[in-house]
């Protein structure tokens, strides 16, 4: 991306989704996006900033009824929360909407509508997972089965535990009922498609012309190289907006859910009395997507084509960040590697620019991104308190000491002025190609430079003998300091906001470019004190030891579970029709038991030694049947007979029941 562009540029960060509390994977994407935004401000770009929360879905849904409340209660507190986030961690969006307000709704049929008449939708039947129990269709969340792919087992929309591919409405199969755990039977229902096949030519083309980052571009061509399947965009839940003309459906989320940028938008334009248009309907416009790795395919496939078919502008550029891990492990809120940023972070009393220099400085943008609590405690220590912090209080604290309401301004040496433009270049050039990490060390071989220039200048050993020659020394130290205020506001700027203060600038840093970088300092340096502090041993051992336990926990080191995480365990009773030793193992027999499935289930059972084969057929048993399927021996266990005891006795039950009952 070639800077400046000297047009009407907005950025937006991906929807969080508001089912749950932010983590400091959610701020992989929204810190560098408020960073670059603030960067682009100080170069003279018009810039809007927007985001909002993502609040349809059945996983939305099925977390409110796990809590008890409406869809609608549970929005309005994780919206809330995610707005009370962002303000803390110093994201500063030009608006924060949400993807069921009634500009949101109304664009999102008006897009749709648009497509269908334009012939890019069609509708046509299809097969659908039908619990006759619970009487209704069940969408996304609510089934479960095998992945037509691998054969693992799989929720209603990707195979989450095996392949990970997404799947479409009817593929799963030998879906059950989540809700009540019955089997469920496939019905015809008439839905709506996406033509996504259509623009493939379209799709080739508009992916060689994108900026961004290589990881988003590469990833879509692939995917688009592949062979593109057409979407079903219209899902049967009552919680979303209603698809047009059918208000027993709603949009399918990922088609409202980017549409909320462009209502974002328009909901600041009525707000402050500008114009959206000039961004989405306007060819000058230029769209900037900052998004994690993992939705690269619905903003660079999906969303361009339903704008493509609309006749709405196309993003010019996707940023994809990285992923993040927790100590050098997988991020992972089920296994306890997971950081809050509320309870881990804020309400510890850690200052949010902190962990904002942590995240920009860390790893290239596209990379992923390591948080351990010691290595956050060395980069503050050294480069923070160490470094920056040491060179700007010993600069200013000299100057108040010695000069006190003397001025201190006046021409600046060449040497000084021309470090300063470098790094300001530098700055520019890393911006284009979206290297934060880049950006932060250049100002912080500023900061090196700044040390190294006052510790040879020995202004406390001049100041003997010339004052006017430590004056000098002093404005080309200052116009540093200034310099590399003006340079890291975006990456920390509550911290950078008191270091003005105390330079005695009276103006909003906001509103300070970089030319003013090489401005001389005017002013007279205000009361000074330590902007930074250090980050003892014993409050990262206090967070490891709580980051430790939350990971036993989630292992089972309390042995302690709730009754949610129990309800995932799909327990149900059923009959050994067949069952045979597995050749070239002493424990091992290979069991059929019908647990009411259109087919028996094979598992694997380590019972040779106590039980003979032909004893067991017809004996019922109780299963677990949604353990991930693994092979022993060779041969694949589709779940897991329950027993006690070291010389293993099968559970069973009071009297018979019908195969496939669940345990509850």
């Amino acid at each position: 991306m070639k800077l400046p562009l000297k047009r009407p540029i907005l950025v937006t960060s991906g929807l969080p989704y508001a089912n749950g509390f932010a983590h400091i994977g959610h701020l992989r994407t929204y810190i560098p996006a408020d960073c670059f935004v603030r960067y682009l401000r100080k170069l003279g770009e018009e810039v809007v900033f927007v985001c909002g929360s993502d609040v349809h879905g059945t996983p939305i849904v099925v977390k409110a009824e796990e809590e008890g409340i409406s869809p609608k209660e549970l929005v309005n507190k994780y919206h809330e929360h995610f707005k009370d986030i962002f303000r803390r961690m110093n994201v500063e969006f030009d608006n924060y909407g949400r993807t069921d307000s009634e500009y949101n709704v109304r664009r999102t049929q008006e897009i749709v509508s648009k497509l269908i008449e334009r012939g890019f939708v069609y509708s046509k039947e299809i097969d659908l997972a039908y619990c006759p129990v619970c009487n209704r269709f069940l969408p996304d969340r609510y089934v479960e089965g095998e992945c037509p792919y691998c054969g693992a087992l799989a929720r209603g929309d990707e195979c989450d535990q095996g392949c990970g591919k997404h799947l479409e409405p009817g593929e799963i199969r030998n879906p059950r009922c989540k809700i009540c755990g019955s089997n469920a039977e496939f019905r015809k229902q008439e839905h709506y498609f996406l033509k996504l096949t259509e623009f493939t030519s379209f799709l080739k083309e508009y992916l060689e012309g994108l900026d961004g980052t290589e990881n988003a571009i590469n990833y879509a061509k692939e995917w688009v190289e592949s062979g593109l399947k057409d979407w079903c965009i219209s899902r049967n839940l009552e919680w979303g907006v209603k698809f047009p003309g059918r208000d027993e459906l709603v949009v399918y989320v990922w088609v409202d859910a980017p549409i909320g940028y462009i209502s974002s938008t328009e909901e600041w334009s009525v707000k402050n009395n500008k114009s959206w248009e000039r961004f989405w309907l306007d060819k000058k416009g230029f769209i900037i997507h900052f998004i994690g790795t993992d939705i690269v395919y619905h903003h660079c496939i999906l969303w361009p084509a339903m704008l493509k078919g609309a006749d709405y502008n196309l993003p010019s550029a996707v940023v994809a960040s990285g992923m993040v891990k927790i100590e050098d492990k997988t991020f992972s809120k089920t296994r306890g590697y997971v950081v809050w940023v509320k309870d881990d972070y804020l309400d510890r009393g850690f200052h949010p620019d902190l962990l904002r220099y942590y995240l920009l400085s860390y790893t290239s943008h596209t990379k992923d991104l390591n948080f351990s609590w010691r290595i956050f405690q060395q980069k503050v220590n050294s480069e923070l308190v160490g470094a920056l912090g040491n060179f700007i209080y010993r600069v200013l604290l000299f100057a108040k000491k010695n000069f006190k309401n003397e001025e201190l301004k006046g021409e600046i040496s060449e040497e000084v002025l021309q470090e300063i433009k470098k790094t300001r270049d530098s700055i520019v050039q890393n911006l284009q190609i979206f290297e934060f990490k880049r950006i932060v060390d250049e100002i912080m071989a500023l900061v090196d430079f700044g040390n190294t220039y006052f510790q040879k200048s020995e202004p406390w050993k001049v100041i003997k003998e010339d004052r006017e020659r430590c004056r000098s020394i002093l404005r080309d130290a200052i116009q540093i300091v200034k310099a590399i205020c003006i340079f890291m506001h975006p990456v920390m700027p509550e911290a950078m906001r008191e270091v003005w203060r105390q330079l005695g600038e009276r103006s909003n840093l906001n509103s300070v470019s970089f030319e003013d970088a090489i401005r001389p300092f005017d002013g007279r340096i205000g009361d000074v004190r330590p902007i930074f502090k250090k980050i003892e041993d014993e409050e990262i051992e206090k967070m490891e030891d709580i980051l430790r336990k939350r990971i036993e926990r989630a292992e089972g080191g309390d042995n302690l579970i709730t009754i949610e995480e129990f309800k995932k365990m799909d327990i149900r009773v059923g009959t050994i029709v067949q069952a045979e030793k597995i050749e070239g193992s002493k424990k091992l027999l290979k069991l059929l038991i019908d647990i009411g499935e259109e087919r028996p289930r094979q598992i694997v059972a380590g019972i040779a030694k106590t039980h003979k084969p032909e004893e067991l057929i017809g004996k019922q048993v109780v299963v677990l049947t949604n353990l991930k399927p693994a092979k022993l021996m060779g041969v694949t266990s589709e779940g897991m007979i329950l027993a006690a005891g070291d010389e293993p006795v099968l559970l069973t039950v009071e009297r018979r029941v019908n195969n496939g009952s669940k345990v509850s």
